[in-house]
């Protein structure tokens, strides 16, 4: 959000009127003040804009940003870290999850590197996942993606859901040829 704020050259709007230079007219002030509220209101999700709509100027409505999301960032980094799958679940549901807390940080403009969403997901895994986490750590040379990561994990769920689709067909074939023998 801030870039689109250095984008429409209204980002000092975000500390005040006050702090504007002195060298801008009233007008050219009301109009920076007016812009930066306005890339504000368009850069937010309606639920977002709920708690901050009621903020006359860009600079009250960031620093209520600030207040909500800055300890936000506290709670999605902590939902990131302890973020474990489990085998009850799908591995897609489970990514699904993941990549939200993602998409969370990266809308209150925390950031990342990409080796630390890979290592976390990793990190993430069940236990029965061990050899998959060494292969996938230390069996490629070079640093591994979270796509890849995520493209694999899918592969492996959807191999493993075909075997067992397989596995329920040739048993329900051999007990149906069996009644159909007696």
């Amino acid at each position: 959000m801030q870039a689109v704020l250095i984008q429409q050259k209204c980002e000092k709007a975000l500390k005040g009127e006050g702090a504007l230079s002195v060298t801008m007219t009233q007008a050219e002030k009301t109009e920076m003040v007016d812009k930066a509220r306005s890339a504000i209101v368009l850069c937010l999700s309606d639920k977002v804009l709920r708690d901050v709509a009621n903020e006359p100027t860009a600079a009250l409505m960031w620093s209520k940003l600030e207040s909500l999301y800055m300890t936000k960032s506290q709670f999605f980094k902590q939902q990131l870290y302890s973020f474990k799958m489990v085998e009850s679940k799908t591995v897609m549901e489970q990514l699904t999850e993941f990549n939200k807390i993602l998409d969370d940080l990266e809308n209150i403009e925390v950031q990342l590197e990409d080796e630390d969403k890979d290592i976390l997901l990793l990190c993430a895994l069940p236990r029965s996942f061990e050899s998959f986490k060494d292969a996938m750590l230390y069996g490629k040379e070079g640093t591994v993606t979270l796509e890849e990561v995520q493209a694999t994990l899918i592969t492996k769920e959807l191999t493993k859901s075909k075997d067992l689709r397989v596995d329920e067909n040739n048993e329900g074939f051999s007990v149906s040829r069996g009644n159909w023998w007696r």
